[in-house]
């Protein structure tokens, strides 16, 4: 099937995208309940019945992120995506796709190398997710931003509206 390229992101794109950013954003701001239980199995091999659901609360949302990535991807394999706009510039294109590529792949490894940490106690696992995969996100999601305030203040493009209202 041949994927319909149209002028903003559909109304199922543009609600999955906020969904997803505000689930990433919880788990990245109040990641505590997880570092409180990661610090108590550490110390004492156990954790309270707190410190646990705290912990499969930022487990749960990290699944609810890959599931959303996945019905991401599955639309913009269907139905498209916009085309970028003219004023951007040919290195600035690339740059979006492959900060783009990078997101997903996050939005992917992310809830994995978590769930690989917390549910097979693979360590390793955990220090990725934790040290290095979570800082290259914090990183995208600040070039995501400011990319998109640049299309909208500086080229004055429909970058962010078509994210938003469409």
């Amino acid at each position: 099937m041949e994927a319909r390229i149209s002028n903003a992101f559909s109304l199922p794109q543009r609600v999955l995208h906020w969904l997803t950013a505000a689930l990433v954003f919880f788990n990245l701001l109040f990641p505590d309940g997880m570092e409180a239980w990661n610090r108590a199995v550490d110390q004492t091999g156990s954790a309270t019945a707190d410190q646990v659901s705290s912990a499969n609360i930022h487990a749960y949302v990290g699944i609810a992120i890959l599931v959303l990535v996945a019905a991401r991807l599955i639309l913009r394999f269907t139905t498209g995506v916009p085309q970028s706009p003219p004023e951007e510039p040919m290195l600035f294109r690339l740059a979006a796709k492959f900060a783009h590529a990078l997101l997903y792949f996050l939005l992917i490894a992310m809830p994995l190398t978590g769930a690989a940490a917390y549910y097979l106690g693979w360590g390793e696992a955990g220090d990725i997710h934790a040290d290095v995969f979570k800082v290259v996100l914090w990183v995208l999601i600040a070039g995501h931003v400011l990319g998109a305030l640049v299309h909208h203040f500086y080229w004055k493009s429909n970058v962010v509206r078509r994210m938003t209202v469409g």
